[in-house]
């Protein structure tokens, strides 16, 4: 396993700034935001595809730090009802995916997306309910009209280009549990697979280590973000594990994102990280820090401290005691 960090937490330093700072805090990967939600501050993809010198001068200033990229990340919503971002969404992705091809990056990060409930619809709609019927009615069509049809299409685009689709399972989105991802991914093909975050299977009450037994079983992790989350047990019985509140007001909230070691025990990590080895998973461990108490470069670096102390980057052993 080796140790990445998700870059866009240092978007306000100049590239080579960030790579140097990284480098120096220990981490030997990055996981590099190219436009979506995260932007693109370190990654224009236009100008890379477009420009084979700078392309050349970026993979050369990852290189000779002895980086590697662990993942390009566009995260949108392709599906939404907002034609201009669903353009959008879809044309970083596209993006993304020949740019992971130029740069010989294996995992291009995305969300799955969420439509509305009609054609006609003016904001996306997430049904989690199966009752009333009509919910899901909505949920049916979603996932046939428009959610299968699109990855089917952007699966073989990716096959084509040798590079896997690793969608984060968060809530909002259509694909959010290891059961939805698995249900797309037999539809669509194995190119498709998780870029799992535990800190979204706290949240949604599913243990992360579970998550990774089953998705480690089919081979469905493609990448791994670590970030932690506190669950405040009051608050749950107050608003639930689906709370509405807003991540400004902490004391409010059901749950928050934490960094690593902040919302679970180091033990819980070691049997995290331990799992994803056992089944299969022994690539990146990218740190994505969203802790609001903590600053950016506290809540980093105590990531990289707990994360080293626990991470396996030895190759695996022969059992030479048996």
């Amino acid at each position: 396993m080796k140790l990445g960090v998700f870059t866009v937490l240092f978007s306000q330093k100049p590239f080579e700034e960030m790579l140097d700072y990284v480098k120096d805090a220990g981490v030997e990967a990055v996981e590099i935001g190219a436009g979506g939600y995260p932007g693109n501050a370190h990654c224009n993809p236009d100008e890379l595809l477009e420009n084979p010198e700078k392309l050349r001068s970026f993979r050369n200033a990852i290189e000779k730090r002895g980086l590697m990229v662990s993942a390009i990340s566009v995260h949108g919503n392709p599906l939404t009802p907002d034609s201009s971002f669903a353009k959008y969404s879809h044309e970083v992705l596209r993006k993304g995916i020949l740019l992971a091809e130029q740069l010989e990056v294996p995992v291009v990060n995305a969300f799955s997306g969420t439509p509305g409930d009609h054609d006609g619809a003016k904001y996306p709609n997430w049904p989690v309910a199966p009752w009333p019927n009509e919910y899901r009615e909505v949920l049916e069509w979603q996932w046939n009209e428009k959610l299968i049809p699109y990855w089917k299409e952007m699966a073989s685009f990716a096959a084509e280009h040798h590079v896997k689709i690793g969608l984060e399972l968060h809530g909002g989105f259509l694909v959010h549990t290891p059961y939805t991802l698995l249900k797309l991914r037999e539809a669509v093909g194995e190119v498709i697979g998780a870029n799992l975050d535990p800190s979204h299977m706290w949240w949604q009450g599913i243990d992360p280590v579970a998550a990774v037994k089953i998705l480690g079983k089919e081979g469905a992790i493609h990448h791994f973000h670590a970030k932690d989350t506190y669950i405040d047990p009051e608050k749950v019985n107050l608003y639930g594990l689906t709370d509405m509140g807003s991540y400004g007001n902490l004391r409010e909230r059901a749950w928050y994102f934490r960094t690593v070691g902040y919302g679970h025990d180091l033990k819980t990590w070691a049997d995290l990280l331990s799992a994803l080895r056992l089944f299969g998973y022994d690539y990146v461990i990218s740190i994505e820090h969203e802790d609001a108490l903590m600053s950016v470069e506290e809540g980093f670096q105590k990531a990289v401290n707990n994360l080293n102390s626990l991470i396996m980057k030895e190759s695996l052993p022969n059992a030479w005691w048996v």
